[in-house]
């Protein structure tokens, strides 16, 4: 199971908007049932309504927890230059 990363008024917030956005182009693609843009929104609104229920964003979660690579994980054939044993300036490897 998820921790929750959000806090329950920015849940309430999501859950409220995110219905009120599911309502609106519910009803709107019913009307124009070809305009695929409504099935986006309606989408993003019910992914809205999840993380309110779950309390858990990805994004926040994401945001949260910048991933940095380490030195480590390269290895010598990843870099970028190339340098010769007398000079200190690099030198682009040809590619």
């Amino acid at each position: 199971m998820v921790r929750p990363n959000i806090g329950i008024v920015n849940a309430m917030i999501r859950i409220a908007c995110g219905l009120t956005l599911l309502s609106w182009s519910t009803i709107k693609y019913c009307k124009a049932p070809r305009r695929d843009s409504l099935l986006v929104v309606m989408s993003l609104a019910g992914l809205k309504v999840a993380s309110g229920i779950l309390q858990f964003c990805p994004v926040t979660f994401l945001s949260q927890n910048q991933y940095c690579f380490n030195d480590d994980d390269y290895d010598d054939d990843d870099l970028m230059y190339e340098y010769e044993e007398d000079d200190e300036v690099p030198i682009p490897s040809p590619s």
